[in-house]
């Protein structure tokens, strides 16, 4: 996408109306719940990686297990 068009669905999107209290706080919620699915599948794919990969991205074996088991 270009930047006018970009500028354009920025320039929209400040006209919109407000949502309403509870669709806002349901889209927060869904914001936050995608956020923490695509984290955990990056960490759960850390598991997957050779050591010799892990050391490619700066990482320890530890550093990966330390990883898979926070929980968000």
């Amino acid at each position: 996408m270009t930047r006018s068009a970009n500028a354009a669905l920025i320039a929209q999107l400040s006209t919109a109306p407000a949502l309403p209290a509870l669709a806002q706080f349901a889209l927060r919620v869904a914001v936050a719940l995608t956020k923490w699915d695509t984290q955990r599948r990056t960490r759960r794919g850390l598991q997957g990686l050779s050591d010799h990969h892990l050391r490619d991205i700066g990482l320890t074996r530890d550093d990966a297990e330390r990883e898979l088991r926070r929980i968000f």
